[in-house]
């Protein structure tokens, strides 16, 4: 996109006594990847067009006939019969032309008191409005499967881990809600980010205005902006608002990142905590006896794509003075990457995380192995008024006792327990069950079967209101 305008062959030759390069013609054009703005750009120029009439700048037969032919024109893009063509360089060039040669002298009154710099600021945040607001409602969705999955396995005991290691006994419904609060979060930031967006450039023109009488307010409210921008050089050089997007989505995928290695890791056979249905998964081309995880390693590969592009718009904005650069032409491909994959991603982990199924009887096991109760048994002796640290020592005691012979602490006997303090009575046994351990994390926060009960009924209750 650049502020070259006229309306023309290509519609901005005037100033030039020669043709451009082949190479620099294709090397400059973006209409392979901006046509996917089709939508959003006759849009803002069907309300472009009524606002100029409805201030006395174009007739009421030039309206009439410039509206009915980008309809025209937006049933040919959606049929396929559109004739793109890379030498008008973008989506609004080839739009034009073809409206001036629809409808002849009308076609070229458009661009009045309009720039292709206004038009693209303008096409971008609706576009991305729009992202946005599926972005939104894709995390809701998969935060209700989540809050879904979390009642459905309240009860069902797994490991929690530090390092990788074993740490405490948690419920699986415990952890589905640790990453329902990632999605409540990122869902925060698209809507903090949407504020920002829903502003309307156009009627900023190339740079400073324009000396036409045009109602900016009316634009606006027909396209469903909050209000016009409030500054022209700010207007059409601002994208902010789309390395915001980005870096919502980055932290997004971010989060469907580390679901997605733990995904990998428990439907590994050295875990084998769930089982994914099979249409999310593939098989090997050598090795018949695999089912492969792929939707979920895509997801964390992914990742990549949507960090990348926020790096890409942060690098493209750093160096530019105002007001609008064609440097600005890169900013689309990274963004229209990034939303895709956050959108695929999203929508692949809506379907497939809620439909999982929980082995129960392994996930209890691993945690029954990893002495994953000896905060619960130092705990006890706390209660029981020994000193944190002379607790820790004496269960770090009985700890090595249990790896020496292949018994977990609930294994024990009570002589043996004893033996390393005479502080701890029969009624130890109550603590050093799974279920005893997380039953007694019964506080806000905590991992007891009956909090995550009160989170699941707490987080359908604010998924049933109004979060906007």
């Amino acid at each position: 996109m650049t502020d070259r305008d006229s309306a023309s062959g290509q519609l901005w030759t005037g100033r030039f006594t020669e043709a451009t390069d082949a190479f620099v013609e294709a090397f400059t054009a973006s209409e392979h990847y901006d046509r996917r703005l089709y939508r959003e750009d006759i849009r803002g120029s069907q309300a472009h067009a009524r606002m100029l009439n409805a201030v006395g700048v174009l007739s009421d037969a030039d309206t009439r006939a410039i509206v009915e032919g980008l309809d025209a024109i937006a049933g040919e893009i959606e049929r396929g019969e559109f004739p793109w063509d890379p030498g008008l360089e973008d989506v609004h060039m080839n739009i034009e032309a073809r409206l001036t040669a629809r409808i002849g002298e009308a076609g070229k009154r458009l661009h009045t008191a309009r720039s292709r710099n206004d038009q693209i600021a303008t096409d971008v945040r609706l576009w991305l409005r729009a992202a946005t607001d599926e972005a939104i409602a894709l995390l809701r969705r998969f935060q209700h499967g989540l809050v879904d999955l979390a009642e459905r396995e309240a009860d069902s005991i797994m490991p929690g881990f530090t390092h990788l290691q074993v740490a405490q006994p948690v419920t699986f419904g415990h952890h589905m809600l640790a990453w329902y609060e990632m999605l409540v979060r990122d869902e925060g930031r698209f809507r903090d980010a949407r504020e920002r967006l829903d502003v309307c450039p156009l009627g900023s023109a190339a740079l400073a205005g324009t000396t036409f009488p045009v109602d900016r307010e009316r634009t606006a409210r027909e396209l469903g902006f909050r209000e016009p921008t409030r500054n022209s050089l700010d207007a059409v050089s601002d994208r902010d608002f789309a390395i915001e997007f980005a870096s919502a989505a980055a932290l997004t995928m971010t989060h469907l990142s580390r679901m997605a290695e733990e995904l990998v890791l428990w439907t590994s056979p050295m875990f084998d905590f769930i089982d994914l249905p099979d249409r999310f998964c593939t098989g090997s081309s050598i090795m018949p006896q695999k089912k492969n995880p792929d939707v979920a390693e895509l997801v964390r590969g992914k990742a990549a794509r949507a960090h990348g592009a926020l790096h890409t718009l942060l690098t493209l904005m750093k160096g530019q003075p105002l007001a609008y650069n064609r440097d600005n032409q890169e900013d689309k491909e990274p963004l229209f990457d990034a939303a895709d994959a956050l959108r695929d991603s999203l929508r692949a982990f809506a379907d497939m995380v809620p439909a999982l199924t929980v082995k129960r009887d392994n996930a209890r096991e691993a945690a029954r192995r990893g002495f994953a109760t000896a905060t619960d048994l130092a705990d006890y002796l706390v209660r029981q008024g020994v000193a944190f640290r002379d607790a820790h020592e004496i269960v770090g005691r009985a700890v090595r006792h249990g790896v020496a012979h292949g018994r977990d602490l609930a294994e024990m006997s009570l002589e043996e327990l004893r033996g390393f303090s005479e502080a701890i009575g029969e009624d130890v046994f109550q603590v050093l069950t799974l279920e005893g351990s997380v039953a007694a994390r019964d506080h806000l926060g905590g991992t007891a079967p009956a909090q995550v009960r009160a989170q699941v009924a707490a987080a359908r209750e604010r998924l049933a209101g109004d979060s906007s």
